[in-house]
C-alpha cells in the first residue's frame, strides 16, 4: 500500500483541497492528507520543523518558507487564485458594494467588520488605512481567530459585515456573500503547493501538485469559487 502524503494548507483552501485529494485517492491510491488551519500558524509550524510532505499556502508565504530553507527550492507550483469577497448574515439587508465608492461607506457605517487574520485580512487593514477610516473603525474591528472563519462571526451575529476569501464565505452556513471585492480594490491571492523539505515521498509529492495544478481540476476550483492559478 503506497505510504500516505502529509500536509498542511491555509483554511482558504480547505474545501477544494479535499476534493483534489479525493479524487487522486481514487487515480492513484496514494491518500493525501491535509491539515487545514490558518495560515500564520502553518507557516511558522513549518518554519519550526514539524515534519510535513507538502505545505499549500499563500505564494509569498511558500517564497518566503523556501528562502528560509524550509520548502525545496524550486518546488513551487501554483494552484489557485483565490479572490476576496465581502458578505453579511443570512438574510440582512443587502448593501450596495458594487463600486469602491460604495462600499467604503457600507464599512464606514457598519456596527462591525470581519476579516481574518491571513492574506486578506492584511489587504483589508492596508485598505482601511487608504480610505482614511482606519481611526474611525478603530473598536468596530473584529479580527477572526486563526483558524476560525470570519463567515462564522457574521452568521453569529458577532460582526455585521465580513471579509474574507471568496471559497471560505460560499461554504459557511448562515451568511449571504454580496459579491467580491470591486474594480480598482479587487484583491487576489495565488495559492501554492512545495514539497517540504522534510519530506521523503520526494516523487509522490510532485505527482500530487502536477495532478493538482493540471487543467483537468479546473472545474473543480471554479466551482469552489476559485481560478486555476
Amino acid at each position: 500500500m503506497p505510504t500516505p502524503i502529509r500536509g498542511i494548507s491555509s483554511m482558504a483552501t480547505r474545501a477544494v483541497l479535499a476534493e483534489l485529494c479525493a479524487a487522486w485517492r481514487e487515480r492513484s491510491g496514494v491518500e493525501v492528507t491535509l491539515e487545514a488551519t490558518g495560515g500564520v500558524d502553518a507557516a511558522g509550524r513549518v518554519a519550526a520543523g514539524e515534519a510535513f510532505d507538502v505545505v499549500v499556502l499563500a505564494a509569498d508565504a511558500i517564497d518566503k518558507l523556501g528562502g528560509a530553507g524550509h520548502v525545496v527550492a524550486g518546488s513551487r507550483v501554483d494552484l489557485v487564485r483565490s479572490s476576496v469577497a465581502v458578505a453579511v448574515r443570512a438574510g440582512a439587508p443587502r448593501p450596495d458594494v458594487s463600486s469602491e465608492a460604495a462600499l467604503r461607506e457600507v464599512v464606514r457605517n457598519a456596527r462591525s467588520v470581519g476579516f481574518s487574520t491571513g492574506p486578506s485580512g492584511v489587504f483589508l487593514q492596508q485598505l482601511f488605512e487608504r480610505w482614511g477610516l482606519a481611526a474611525e473603525l478603530e473598536g468596530r474591528l473584529v479580527q477572526a481567530r486563526p483558524g476560525v472563519p470570519v463567515g462564522r462571526l457574521v452568521a453569529e451575529g458577532r460582526c455585521e459585515l465580513g471579509f474574507q476569501q471568496l471559497a471560505e464565505l460560499m461554504h459557511e452556513p448562515g451568511v449571504d456573500v454580496l459579491g467580491l471585492l470591486p474594480g480598482a480594490i479587487a484583491h487576489v491571492t495565488t495559492f501554492s503547493g512545495a514539497l517540504a523539505v522534510t519530506s521523503t515521498q520526494v516523487d509522490a509529492v510532485r505527482a500530487w501538485l502536477a495532478y493538482a495544478s493540471s487543467p483537468e481540476t479546473a472545474e473543480v476550483k471554479r466551482r469552489h469559487g476559485m481560478e486555476p492559478a
